[in-house]
């Protein structure tokens, strides 16, 4: 097979190319460090092998040495070897290290190019590194060379009176020193300076300076630092979004989160998933479904169990609804039977089952049957409303909710009190929650509910519910969260002071 050299970008990990995640999903082996986003290794397979073989200043997991042989040695077994670098593997990456030793060994290898810190860190700062009447080149160099080298082999007086824009990558332990020799070389001391860490991922922070104050503010490690006049240019609005610097915690099982992580992460947040709860599909028998006046869908999962382990597996498909009317709880659940090519013929105002239950027709026949497809475990509201209203009931359990078990680190984040928000969607993710992370600390954390039961819920567990969306729906919890987070502390003070 064949070792591929893939640049994973600073951080973001939209920044990902085609081609990266065509690869990372048919990985055998993911080699990866500590600048690539952990969220790409969810594109890998499950099955696949995970090395982290991060560096950090004064730690390697492994050195560059073993990294190489590593990657030499599954590309011998026969694997696809998939080594995940931040940034773009030749620009500063080594990965011109990692090539070589698969051409002395005879390991086929490709290099996929990244989106560089160089270029990534300052545009999502707002600095173009080029701009029309400031600088017409730009200059990418290292501040950290080879320890073993007897000396430095960078002129920094040379690239003072170069001029331009200087990109300086992996500089930040030693910007004192850099600083003073651009000075030496003829830099102006005023020459602005923008020092980008994290760039493009959610804990992204830009300090501004100039060269003579550089060495004064505090400037840490992963940091892009931007010397030049474009340096004093300011265009931001990766730092302007709406839920940057917040940190929000998603309990929604692994399956559902991706959507609710997607859209915080386009308003800037941090996110955190602690699923509380797992999708477990049920095997069931399908009914004769032409006997049923109404059939009911109470979510989208179970709406995805009813065409998937039922519908496809008995051969047939959202046609078989046809003899009956077919009622959603929610604009969610009504979309996802609109995906499977299914109309909702009720959809309640109010999307709770009391209100579908306000909604529903009178019994058009003596014998009119329902058919609802639930979870296993839920509250029996609508089954004995319709039975009061005169229709026969027959519950179809088409999938359950197991407790999860969140990554510990993640719960650490949580216990610690280093989260700003948690977000509820159901009961059960309540429930599992309070089960598995125990009490929260004080303050406590912004608590966003779906809706009234999940409050409810919340509230008998002990929690203070500050927050509950209306509509309903993903959409309102997002609405919601935002306008309480900016209603209670400007965006960017950081986990815990949502609270204060």
């Amino acid at each position: 097979m064949t070792v591929y050299l893939v640049g994973a970008g600073p951080g973001d990990p939209g920044l990902l190319t085609r081609r990266g995640e065509e690869l990372l999903r048919d990985a055998d082996v993911v080699v990866y460090d500590r600048l690539a986003s952990t969220a790409l290794l969810e594109l890998a397979p499950a099955t696949s092998e995970r090395v982290d073989v991060g560096k950090a200043p004064g730690r390697a997991a492994m050195t560059q040495e073993q990294i190489n042989a590593l990657l030499v040695a599954r590309g011998l077994e026969g694997k696809s070897v998939v080594r995940l670098k931040g940034g773009d593997p030749f620009v500063f990456g080594r990965g011109g290290e990692e090539a070589e030793a698969c051409v002395a060994a005879g390991v086929a290898f490709e290099v996929v190019p990244g989106v560089t810190s160089a270029t990534a860190a300052p545009a999502y700062a707002g600095i173009p590194v080029t701009h029309r009447g400031l600088s017409t080149s730009v200059t990418i160099v290292t501040g950290h060379e080879d320890p073993a080298k007897a000396a430095s082999t960078t002129d920094w007086n040379a690239l003072a009176r170069a001029g331009g824009t200087l990109v300086i990558l992996m500089g930040a332990a030693g910007i004192a020193e850099i600083a003073r020799c651009l000075i030496d070389g003829g830099r102006a001391p005023d020459t602005p300076v923008a020092a980008v860490r994290w760039g493009t991922r959610a804990e992204q922070r830009t300090t501004r300076a100039t060269l003579a104050t550089i060495a004064d503010v505090g400037v840490e490690a992963p940091s892009a630092i931007v010397v030049g006049d474009v340096a004093g240019l300011d265009f931001a609005w990766f730092e302007q979004r709406p839920l940057f610097g917040r940190c929000i915690v998603v309990t929604r099982a692994r399956e559902q989160a991706s959507e609710l992580r997607r859209r915080l992460e386009e308003l800037g947040a941090e996110v955190v998933e602690v699923p509380s709860i797992a999708l477990e599909p049920l095997a069931f028998a399908l009914p004769a479904l032409e006997k049923y006046d109404w059939v009911v869908f109470t979510s989208a999962n179970g709406v995805d169990a009813f065409f998937e382990r039922g519908l496809a597996e008995a051969g047939l498909d959202a046609r078989a609804l046809a003899p009956a009317r077919v009622a959603a709880i929610g604009p969610g659940t009504a979309g996802a039977l609109a995906r499977r090519g299914v109309r909702a013929d009720l959809v309640p105002e109010r999307f709770v089952a009391e209100s579908l239950l306000d909604a529903f027709p009178p019994p058009r026949t003596p014998d009119a049957r329902v058919l609802l497809a639930r979870a296993e475990v839920a509250r029996d509201v609508l089954p004995e409303g319709l039975a009061a209203r005169g229709y026969a009931v027959d519950i179809l359990a088409v999938y359950r909710t197991v407790a999860a078990e969140p990554d510990p680190s993640d719960l650490e984040r949580v216990r610690a009190g280093a989260v700003d928000v948690i977000t509820f969607t159901s009961s059960s993710t309540v429930t599992n929650f309070c089960d598995v992370v125990g009490p929260l600390p004080e303050p406590q954390p912004v608590v966003v509910s779906i809706g009234p039961v999940t409050s409810e819920t919340a509230r008998a567990r002990g929690l203070r519910v500050d927050v509950e969306a209306d509509p309903h729906t993903l959409d309102g919890l997002i609405t919601a969260l935002t306008a309480r987070l900016h209603a209670a502390v400007p965006p960017g003070a950081g986990p815990g002071a949502a609270t204060k």
